[in-house]
């Protein structure tokens, strides 16, 4: 492990998840130096610390990042520990510079590039690249929460681990995304379950087909070529999809259907009585709530003038517009819909590769004064 004593590096990487190991991959094949800083104590601990049945919702063969294929079965989707294991694997591989269980505090600028504090040290950097994943890790869970009775047990997606954890009694999911729509699935077989939430829509083919592959890959060159910010189907989705998230791959409407899920598109709004109530004046009894509402990102840490005003940075391609030498990686649809996967984010990592290495000139002059 690293000392706290102060350092000097050209980039750091923030987030050891698939997105910074990506780009720690692709500029260390070109020369420059970089270290990634994680604040768990594995690589891989994001997905480890996920819901038990977890897996990805891509097959295996979409899921490889730069220079090294995903395992297995490619027909398959791996499981959140398969994921976390290939993780630790892709580092080692490449002997990447990862310093974990180091939690980022704050990052300023410091003379012509930037400072970056840590709970183990201060490193000085010409660039730095945020890879905190698409969403953030910062639980959202709405307001009205607040106003359920308190005999009601309330868990987020990132706090569910297994049925077993829950109350007897029905269980409302709040979230139709793809944690929502896995959570309620599984939830179903040993409770009345209620899923609410928009629908996103879904790939109309099932996972048993035998046309599976292909109509995948047609998909996933879809999501990876068309759906762009260089499109304009593109441009008109983003913003949904930023919102609502994007279409069921591989949870179908049937199989929750099959399963005994009671929908409802209407959203949370409020309680009435403590019962959970409805956009559309319904109630649900519920002994449990489980928010699938996602994530925001929490950057209090960053103290650039990067945001707008949802918090959301302003950057295109992952390139800051406002703050030279400030990089995301990672982002949700930060270039296209496959920018929030395996499939995507290799690409996003070489295209802010290619912006830090053009700026490897004053990269090298500010690591030479700081030596």
């Amino acid at each position: 492990m690293s000392t706290s004593e102060d350092r000097a590096v050209d980039t750091v990487i923030i987030g050891a998840g698939q997105a910074g190991l990506a780009t720690a991959y692709h500029l260390t094949r070109r020369g420059h130096a970089c270290i990634v800083v994680d604040a768990n104590q594995r690589i891989g601990d994001n997905w480890r610390h996920q819901y038990d049945s977890l897996a990805l919702f891509t097959l295996n063969r979409f899921n490889g990042l730069p220079g090294m294929a995903f395992p297995g079965d490619q027909r398959d989707c791996a499981t959140k520990d398969e994921l976390a294991d290939f993780l630790e694997t892709y580092a080692t591989r490449f002997d990447l510079t990862v310093r974990l269980d180091t939690r980022v505090t704050h990052v300023g600028r410091h003379r012509d590039g930037f400072a970056v504090e840590t709970t183990t040290g201060r490193i000085a950097c010409h660039n730095v690249v945020i890879a905190v994943g698409p969403f953030g890790r910062s639980p959202a869970v709405p307001e009205c929460a607040t106003d359920l009775d308190a005999s009601i047990l309330q868990l987020h997606s990132s706090e569910y681990r297994r049925p077993g954890q829950l109350r007897e009694g029905p269980v409302l999911v709040v979230g139709g995304g793809h944690s929502g729509c896995d959570i309620a699935l599984e939830v179903a077989a040993s409770h009345p379950t209620t899923l609410v939430g928009r629908d996103p829509g879904q790939v109309p083919v099932s996972w048993d087909s035998p046309m599976l592959s292909p109509v995948m890959s047609l998909v996933m060159f879809v999501h990876h070529h068309v759906r762009t910010r260089r499109t304009p189907i593109g441009r008109r989705q983003r913003p949904h999809v930023l919102a609502h998230g994007a279409e069921m791959l591989r949870v179908k409407r049937a199989h929750l259907d099959a399963a005994g899920v009671v929908r409802s598109h209407a959203r949370v709004v409020g309680a009435s009585g403590g019962i959970p109530l409805l956009a559309d004046g319904s109630t649900v009894e519920a002994a449990t709530v489980i928010w699938a509402t996602g994530y925001r990102h929490d950057f209090a840490w960053l103290d650039l003038p990067v945001l707008d005003e949802s918090g959301w940075p302003r950057e295109y391609r992952g390139v800051a517009t406002d703050v030279t030498g400030l990089f995301f990686c990672g982002l949700a649809y930060q270039y296209a819909l496959t920018s929030m996967n395996l499939a995507g984010v290799g690409r996003d990592a070489g295209y802010i590769t290619c912006k830090i290495i053009a700026r490897r000139p004053a990269s090298q002059e500010i690591a030479g004064r700081a030596a």
